[in-house]
């Protein structure tokens, strides 16, 4: 059982409508009623000082059983606020670190909610969790009003909502080791850092919060869903008609960039899984089609480099791969030829941006299906898979028919690579003609991708 703190009687706890000055981190192990300045002779350390009748009648009687109190290590000292008039009062217990109670009730009725808190802490904080749980559906679903809730009930605690890649999205966090966190689902945790506080009542008051925080998760998730769609289809009907005047509107409205230069981009999703659109900081990102879309008036470099982080730092949970078109006044030119793009990119793996401007050959063979093109592959290639000749046939193709080349990348000798060649065309592969040369790479590189 471990004793109440003079934290916990002032803030939500027994003293809820007292002020405190000073650090209020001791725990109370005792009270002690003083009417006069001798009892304080007497205190046991830990106790909870409760000024009455003359040790309470002003304020140099105050600040002397403050001097008295800290000489004794008490936990507090607990006055009634007329005779605390004084701001030297309110200095010197700060300095002497001994927290100054400030009660507007009568100090006796505060002796004995202490007294109850002393004795039973753990009820006590069962009163105390009851309150902040009437207070949390009070402030409904909302992530600022719950979290609100939480750290006016936790002092020298901060409590943070944090998305799965541990970025706050509500309240505040501070540097340390959590005390307790709780997962929310659909979000990420609930995380509480500061001064250190009993493990069980922060992680019981960070669990009656997840009702709350998992409604407004649901219903930012249902506004941005349907917000979503809606960009969808007012997409579309741009693309449509790019001159209705109406569709251009609300268009503007959302912030889309409309005017000359725009260069689209497009996100390929590789598996299952939603983008944090929250943490999407380039610019749209659109559902369209099986992927999303979106442009900015920027340069195509910057904007291929700015897509290449995004993937990397605000979607780290979902495999995506990124195409950038070249700029256009034709937004829906520019979105085509960025999907196009993005689908070459899907075939170098998640991650990977391609540029439209600079596809090649060797990008457009790495955007094959593979799968249904590896059994044509082996079917054509069976009599070099059996001489063991393919891996020298791929690397002539791919270094354009150079034999030194090809030797080179081998590691083995000009003359090698010859004789090798010489055994291919005996096997009935033309590597000279040029249809047959270009079957035979695209069957290379099925087979070299699968291994």
């Amino acid at each position: 059982m471990t004793a109440i703190t003079v934290a916990e009687l002032v803030h939500g706890g027994q003293l809820s409508d007292a002020d405190v000055i000073g650090a209020a981190e001791d725990p109370v192990l005792d009270v002690r009623i003083a009417d006069r300045l001798e009892v304080l002779d007497s205190v046991k350390p830990g106790t909870a000082v409760v000024l009455t009748g003359a040790a309470a009648q002003g304020g140099w009687t105050v600040e002397m059983a403050l001097r008295l109190a800290w000489e004794h290590a008490a936990a507090c000292v607990v006055a009634p606020a007329s005779a605390v008039t004084a701001e030297s009062t309110g200095t010197l217990a700060d300095r002497l670190g001994v927290p100054l109670v400030v009660v507007e009730e009568d100090s006796l009725i505060a002796a004995v909610r202490i007294a109850s808190a002393v004795a039973r802490p753990d009820a006590a904080r069962s009163e105390r969790v009851a309150d902040v749980a009437q207070r949390l559906a009070a402030a409904g679903p909302s992530a600022r009003g719950v979290l609100g809730v939480l750290n006016g009930a936790l002092p020298g605690v901060s409590v943070a909502l944090l998305d799965e890649t541990g970025r706050v999205l509500a309240g505040r966090r501070t540097d340390g080791k959590p005390l307790a966190q709780v997962e929310i689902p659909g979000l990420a945790v609930l995380v509480a850092t500061g001064r250190k506080r009993p493990e069980d009542l922060v992680r019981s008051l960070l669990e009656l919060a997840v009702p709350g925080l998992t409604g407004w998760a649901a219903t930012r998730r249902l506004a941005s869903e349907r917000d979503e769609a809606g960009m969808a289809v007012l997409l579309d009907r741009f693309l449509a008609d790019p001159d209705d005047e109406r569709v251009r509107a609300e268009a503007v409205a959302l912030g889309w960039p409309l005017g000359g230069g725009l260069t689209a981009y497009a996100v390929h999703r590789l598996g299952p899984g939603e983008p944090a659109r929250g943490g999407w900081r380039i610019g749209p990102l659109i559902p369209f089609r099986d992927g999303w879309v979106g442009w900015r008036e920027d340069e195509v470099g910057d904007t291929a480099r700015k897509l290449t982080t995004a993937l990397g730092h605000q979607l780290p949970y979902l495999a995506c791969a990124g195409g950038v078109a070249e700029q256009s006044r034709s937004l829906g030119e520019a979105i085509e030829s960025a999907r196009a793009a993005a689908q070459v990119a899907a075939g170098a793996g998640a991650g990977t941006v391609v540029r439209a401007d600079r596809i090649g050959p060797a990008q457009l063979l790495a955007a094959l299906p593979a799968e249904s093109l590896a059994g044509p592959a082996r079917t054509v290639l069976a009599p070099l898979i059996e001489a063991g000749l393919v891996s020298t046939l791929d690397a002539v193709l791919d270094t354009g028919g150079s034999p030194t080349e090809a030797a080179n990348r081998l590691g083995v000798h000009r003359n090698t690579v010859t004789a090798r060649l010489d055994r291919i065309r005996t096997l009935g592969f033309d590597v000279d003609e040029p249809s047959q040369r270009l079957a035979l790479q695209i069957a290379c590189r099925v087979l070299r991708d699968e291994t």
